[in-house]
């Protein structure tokens, strides 16, 4: 009989980051940079803009795990995380996430500017502490109104290059706050056994699958309405409306395809559709967005 050997450290640090969900939000801090100067930004400002940005995020998903610790270890997909495993102690997760912080914190205001800074700090502490402690289990709405912390990365990258928020980045916003519920409520429906085990009352345990995929293929409608608005504003050009249109549609056929089947694969299909939507979408508008600086 074989034992299981502890991981490295290092890799139940990482895993304390939640590399993969950072990974997106610098993908999509590093596109509002991108999209807000009419060339390369400055490299140096680049750098110190997406490792702040990812320092500050890792920050707070530490501070989940550290929040959610008792109920990660009663959920099936959570249980093997560092704190539910023994891995790490709970003093271990809030230095690391203190020292991350920190870290981000000194790059943000010396380095990019304090505008930014305090931006960040704020989305921080919004998803750490006002989503996590209290929305999350306080209304079926959480993850509609934590949209708004998930929503800022381009707002930021836009701001670290600019100094400013301007109306564009806050288009990059509305993109993303509109597209969480429609991502996110499919994999709730997925594990809705697993929210209610813990007490979560996300919409589908507290309102039921149904109700929660009418709220999808609803979202999916809006959604498809809001990633028009950068074309009709002027911001991105015909390469990105011919792009974001299908996608839209894509998902909308999603949500209707969910509907019929009633089943969780398809919701679970649904939700890694989001993922490579997002990522399109933003692609799209960086595609369209040097395309017109190159004619």
């Amino acid at each position: 009989m074989t034992t299981e050997l502890p991981r490295p450290s290092w890799k139940s640090y990482l895993e304390l980051c939640k590399p993969n969900v950072v990974a997106l939000i610098v993908f999509t801090a590093v596109a509002g940079m991108l999209l807000a100067v009419p060339g390369l930004p400055p490299m140096g400002l680049f750098i110190y803009s997406s490792l702040g940005i990812a320092l500050a995020a890792a920050s707070a998903a530490a501070i989940n795990h550290y929040i959610d610790r008792d109920a990660d270890a009663l959920m099936e997909r959570n249980k093997n995380r560092p704190l539910p495993k023994g891995e790490l102690s709970s003093t271990n997760v809030l230095s690391f996430a203190l020292l991350l912080a920190t870290i981000s914190m000194v790059l943000l205001i010396f380095l990019v500017n304090p505008l930014t800074a305090l931006l960040t700090f704020l989305s921080g502490l919004g998803y750490a502490i006002i989503y996590t402690v209290y929305l999350k289990r306080m209304t079926p709405q959480n993850i509609v109104i934590a949209g708004a912390f998930g929503a800022t990365p381009p707002l930021l990258g836009w701001c670290a290059m600019t100094g400013e928020v301007h109306a564009y980045s806050l288009l990059l916003f509305l993109i993303i706050f509109v597209w969480t519920p429609p991502h996110f409520w499919p994999l709730s429906i997925a594990k809705r056994k697993e929210f209610a085990k813990v007490g979560i009352p996300m919409l589908p345990v507290t309102h039921g699958v149904e109700f929660t995929r009418l709220q999808i293929l609803l979202y999916t409608f809006l959604l498809l309405i809001v990633t028009l608005l950068p074309y009709l504003t002027g911001m991105s050009g015909l390469i990105y409306l011919f792009s974001v249109v299908p996608l839209g549609l894509g998902f909308i056929y999603f949500a209707i395809l969910m509907m019929r089947r009633k089943d969780d694969k398809t919701a679970m299909q649904t939700f890694f559709y989001s993922l490579m939507y997002l990522t399109v979408v933003f692609i799209a508008l960086l595609v369209d967005h040097y395309f017109k600086f190159t004619l």
